[in-house]
């Protein structure tokens, strides 16, 4: 969720990654907090801003306009609240009321990685999880394999590739998210949404869960975002003409960069000030490929147990009328800090600066969840909730996933990589004060990394 509201008729703008989700007045956000005060407590939910009697000056304005901006973020941020079908369910409706569309039957098509559109018939108000059923049900995909895969929004770039918006959120409605950036270039795509690839032995042993699998495994070596060599390519390509789908993830599995989602080339401040940086996220860490001003190319991970928080800020031009940012146009500035332990009893800020930092505090997010939910000895097939009401309509026309083409040869252009120097380990996570080192920003606008604990002198 974007921390950036805005003020229009005495209506504030909420934003998610720079595009207007809703439009809310002070008394609707009132009885959000009252509502959540009566499920869960005056002790749990934080402080609202108080009412006034008198009408507001400019400053006070301004002032309240941060005040709730804090509150929000801080419901959002936290565990049960964040989580709650009341937070939820709010934030939904107050979508599909600012972007007018009425509650009907529509069909919304959803590509998969081979290109492949799934169309299903949903309605406007469906969320998130009934759109992800709806998809997997027309796939025939069985139902405890559902919670491995998410639906992303992406823009389709020129040469077909894609360039990752945001996972889709349970906050939000589909078809809506979609349809009012009114611009063909936005899709939904279904991705596998998990980071340990011991997972893809649950996937793999359903036909559509390895159709899927092994479609989107072609999809990434296609697009570069797997390294191979002319050797592997070679191996790979033997195994496709043999249809061996389930020996070519193998070895996919063992390849540089197999199941990290990248991202756009954008700029960070590590090693120096404004370096342009290809980052992926993938195997608990975010891994980076500086170009230095020296024009040397240099490749390290930031191990995701070794972040201490992060935050995200965001900063949207005031002047951009009562209807929030343009869709799609990149005027909003976004950064992902993150503090992270260098080496012993040496924190360090480390930022980027991409369009697609929101996107990467839910990867952060997810791997801290995912590595939390291994420790507990839970299981990845718990993490998806079923809602227990709430009917879809379940598609007859189950709908098969077609085989990709074979793979072209791989390109020849792409540097090799120097190491950093530092060789930055894995450890394990615990909970966080808020950090003196930032005081530029309120306790509430940090996500705590809970996997990072017990980080003893041998790990360093």
């Amino acid at each position: 969720l974007g921390s950036d509201w805005c003020l229009s008729l005495q209506a504030y703008n909420i934003h998610v990654n720079g595009v207007l989700h809703c439009r809310v007045r002070y008394s609707q956000l009132l009885g959000l907090h009252e509502q959540l005060r009566k499920e869960y407590g005056a002790n749990v939910v934080p402080a609202f801003p108080p009412k006034k009697i008198f009408t507001l000056t400019p400053a006070e304005v301004e002032q309240r306009r941060e005040q709730l901006e804090k509150y929000m973020q801080a419901v959002r941020q936290d565990p049960t609240l964040g989580g709650s079908e009341t937070f939820n369910s709010f934030l939904r409706k107050a979508q599909q009321e600012t972007q007018q569309i009425p509650t009907e039957e529509v069909v919304l098509e959803v590509l998969l990685s081979n290109g492949q559109k799934v169309k299903v018939t949903i309605l406007t108000s469906d969320q998130t999880e009934d759109v992800l059923e709806a998809v997997a049900s027309k796939l025939d995909l069985p139902d405890d394999l559902v919670g491995y895969f998410s639906l992303f929004l992406v823009r389709e770039t020129k040469d077909g590739a894609f360039s990752f918006v945001r996972k889709l959120q349970e906050f939000e409605l589909p078809y809506v998210s979609v349809t009012s950036l009114h611009n063909p270039e936005f899709r939904i795509i279904l991705r596998k949404s998990y980071w340990d690839s011991s997972y893809d032995d649950d996937v793999m042993e359903h036909r559509v869960g390895l159709n899927l699998l092994y479609a989107q495994t072609v999809s990434d070596i296609e697009h570069g975002w797997i390294l191979v060599n002319k050797e592997q390519h070679r191996q790979l390509k033997s195994l496709q003409e043999k249809v061996s789908k389930k020996e070519f993830i193998r070895l996919a599995q063992t390849l540089k960069y197999y199941g990290y989602l990248k991202f756009d080339p954008c700029i960070t401040d590590f090693p120096e000030k404004g370096c342009h940086v290809v980052v992926s996220a993938g195997n608990n860490e975010l891994n980076f490929q500086v170009r230095l001003p020296s024009e040397q190319i240099k490749e390290g991970s930031f191990k995701v147990t070794r972040m201490r928080c992060w935050r995200v800020t965001s900063s949207v031009p005031m002047n951009n009328g009562p209807s929030g940012s343009s869709p799609g146009k990149s005027e909003v500035k976004l950064e992902l800090a993150f503090e992270y332990l260098m080496s012993k009893d040496r924190l360090q800020w480390v930022t980027i600066t991409s369009p697609q930092a929101i996107m990467l505090s839910i990867c952060l997010q997810s791997m801290v969840d995912e590595l939390m939910v291994k420790k507990s000895g839970g299981s990845i097939r718990k993490m998806f909730r079923r809602r227990v009401n709430g009917a879809l309509r379940r598609s007859d026309s189950q709908q098969a996933v077609k085989s990709p083409p074979l793979l072209d040869s791989p390109d020849a252009s792409r540097e090799p990589m120097a190491k950093l120097s530092s060789k930055l380990t894995s450890v394990s996570l615990r909970g966080i004060s808020h950090s003196s080192s930032a005081n530029d920003v309120g306790a509430n606008d940090f996500h705590g990394n809970y996997a990072f604990e017990g980080i003893g002198d041998e790990d360093l």
